[in-house]
């Protein structure tokens, strides 16, 4: 439950340990120029624990950054300040700031549940230690408030930056995992395009000529009949690979219907889409000035969502509609099949599921979201986006 997020680089794990020597350097040149105060105490604690600490920890920082997470390093700094508060009460201002930063720091590193944790584990003890002394110099009708205020500003600084933290790991590995996954996707489909046309239209296309050839022969030896015949099978041959290269198209996305528009692209796809998955596909299409980067991108979550109907819950029928309600475009698909069972397709713990995770991040490009209700009854995909601005940016 408490699991610690990866982090992307080790910098900030050796700017921590150069900030936490900063610190405890100039506390200890402050006790120096005072004169060793508290009866010496507090150097005691700065100059024999502290200033070591911070040196290991650096050092440990520049050689292996990584065993900065330990979970040791954070009880070790709190200690610390305990220390020193305990020896000397008067820094408990200081004491207070810097445990929050510390909070801060730490929970940046560890994510959002264990900085939590830390926020109350270090606020809890330092206010403890604080109850329990008899010679605290905040006034005891106001050192209530003061150490709730520190508590809730602990607690909020451990959930704020750890969720941050966690937020930001979770999208960087989603993109990482995404950009992964898309690079051998679009690995696959150009050996995939490479084999379907080499096996396909350039076989047939030698064929053709084959054909023609024999054609152009029987015309000049007069035999009318055959010529006839094998220009019939030529013409056969051709509107075969007429329709194998468009499906083609259709599975190459926008980048063949750039010029098309979202509507017309769609309807193009409709017979392809029947045939290769014998359903029915409805469209209800508002006719919308779209920029062609914005088509593109809803005519792909539409594609995605009709290929996922037809190829993996085997659906019957499918309706898709593009529509504005209110400010913003409206993109649905609708269908009846299998559904994805008890499985969130959205859900963090489903990495398998590309195409859908390619969709929230076209949804994520239009500055829009991507919602999906499944069920034994069917799959419904919508997509909401704020409508493009007319002469605004194609892009939000």
């Amino acid at each position: 439950m408490l699991r610690r997020l990866p982090i992307e680089s080790a910098q900030p794990l050796v700017v921590m340990a150069l900030a936490r020597l900063a610190i405890v350097g100039v506390a200890f040149a402050g006790l120096v120029m005072l004169g060793f105060p508290y009866g010496g105490k507090g150097a005691l604690v700065i100059g024999g624990a502290g200033l070591p600490w911070a040196i290991g920890l650096l050092v440990i920082a520049r050689r292996d950054p990584e065993r900065l997470l330990s979970p040791l390093v954070t009880v070790g700094d709190l200690l610390i300040l305990l220390s020193f508060e305990l020896v000397a009460p008067d820094t408990y201002g200081a004491v207070r700031m810097a445990a929050l930063f510390l909070i801060a720091a730490h929970a940046n590193f560890q994510g959002e549940l264990r900085g939590v944790t830390i926020a109350l584990l270090g606020s809890g003890v330092l206010v403890t230690a604080t109850a329990i002394r008899d010679d605290n110099p905040v006034p005891m009708e106001v050192r209530a408030l003061y150490e709730t205020v520190f508590v809730v500003a602990a607690l909020a600084t451990g959930l704020v930056v750890g969720n941050l933290r966690t937020a930001e790991s979770a999208s960087r590995l989603r993109a990482r995992m995404l950009s992964r996954r898309t690079i051998r996707l679009e690995a696959d489909v150009r050996r995939r395009v490479a084999e379907s046309i080499h096996d396909g239209p350039i076989q047939e296309l030698i064929g053709l000529d084959m054909i023609l050839s024999s054609a152009r022969k029987a015309a000049a030896e007069g035999r009318d009949a055959d010529a006839t015949s094998l220009l019939d099978e030529a013409q056969q041959l051709t509107e075969r690979n007429v329709r194998a290269l468009r499906d083609e198209l259709v599975d190459l996305g926008p980048y063949a219907f750039e010029e098309l528009g979202f509507a017309t692209a769609v309807e193009h796809c409709l017979p392809i889409w029947k045939r290769r998955y014998g359903m029915d596909v409805l469209a209800a299409i508002e006719e919308l000035d779209l920029p062609p980067e914005i088509a593109g991108d809803l005519f792909r979550i539409a594609q995605e969502a009709v290929i996922n109907a037809g190829r993996h819950a085997h659906a019957d029928a499918v309706s898709l509609s593009l529509r504005h309600v209110g400010a913003e475009l409206e993109l649905r698909v609708t269908d009846d099949g299998d559904g994805f069972g008890e499985v969130d397709p959205l859900g963090p713990s489903e990495p398998g599921h590309l195409g859908l995770a390619m969709m929230r991040e076209r949804a994520e490009l239009l500055a829009g979201n991507l919602d999906i209700e499944t069920s034994e009854k069917g799959t419904r995909v919508l997509v909401r986006a704020p409508l493009p601005r007319p002469g605004g940016l194609a892009r939000y």
